[in-house]
């Protein structure tokens, strides 16, 4: 007889699923990923346990013994039951999306579903879903944590992109753009520059600059506290020579 595992922590629904790989019953693929050396594959799943009879049956939406309704939200492809989160099956996506459905359109270079907002005003990045979060390392396009498009286009989970700031940093962990509006930061570090100017012996000392931001080489005065691109003001950016730039551009256009 196969054996069952746990409670689940991740959804609310009155079934367990078994697994193909190891036949053993879990509440959900995240408990038997947590418990296994293995992954679980949701698709497929073909056997269910009722968690209020205890019938084994084939998946479904309500158990065929005792009538009960196993979840609010069911999709008969991924085998997801949970509570109705307004969630729908994406079949671009190939998993479901917490929606509501008319929220969200599919883009398909970026191969992921993202906001109606975002329609039109974002920048795409092929597959950009297809690779996991740089910051906690964690796949971004079956995460149930939301992920959080950029400026420059790449992904990062909504709970990392908020501790990523948290801790001052404002750069994007991939390309190193800007994630935020800086202006304002900008401002204050041109009140800062103009307060302290530097001795006479670097006073006409001029470097070569990369700005992460717009892209530009330029040179530029040096400052101790940053170097400033005159093409879009700011202070983002490194100091370089000429062939490191072009090495440096290159890479971040490819990647975008």
């Amino acid at each position: 007889m196969a054996r069952s595992v746990g409670q689940c922590r991740h959804y609310q629904r009155g079934c367990e699923l078994q697994a193909a790989c190891c036949n053993v019953f879990y509440p959900c693929r995240l408990c038997h990923d947590d418990k296994e050396d293995h992954a679980m594959d949701r698709f497929q799943v073909t056997t269910v346990r009722c968690s209020s009879c205890s019938s084994v049956q084939q998946v479904g939406r309500t158990c065929t013994q005792c009538g009960v309704v196993f979840g609010e939200y069911y999709c008969d492809v991924c085998h997801l039951y949970d509570r109705d989160k307004q969630q729908y099956h994406c079949s671009s996506c190939g998993i479901c999306r917490i929606g509501p459905r008319e929220g969200f359109f599919h883009c398909s270079k970026c191969n992921l579903c993202l906001p109606t907002s975002l329609h039109d005003k974002h920048k795409c990045v092929e597959n950009v879903s297809r690779q996991n979060c740089p910051v906690c390392m964690e796949d971004l396009h079956t995460s149930r944590d939301a992920a959080m498009p950029l400026p420059c286009g790449h992904l990062l989970h909504s709970a990392c992109f908020k501790q990523t700031l948290r801790y001052s940093a404002y750069r994007c962990p991939l390309c190193a753009r800007s994630m935020v509006p800086m202006s304002s930061v900008w401002s204050n570090m041109d009140e800062e520059v103009a307060q302290m100017p530097m001795p006479e012996e670097y006073q006409n000392l001029v470097l070569m600059i990369l700005c992460n931001d717009c892209l530009e080489r330029t040179r530029v005065p040096f400052h101790v506290l940053g170097l400033k691109c005159d093409k879009c003001g700011s202070y983002n950016t490194c100091r370089t020579d000429e062939k490191a730039v072009e090495a440096m551009v290159d890479n971040q256009e490819s990647a975008s």
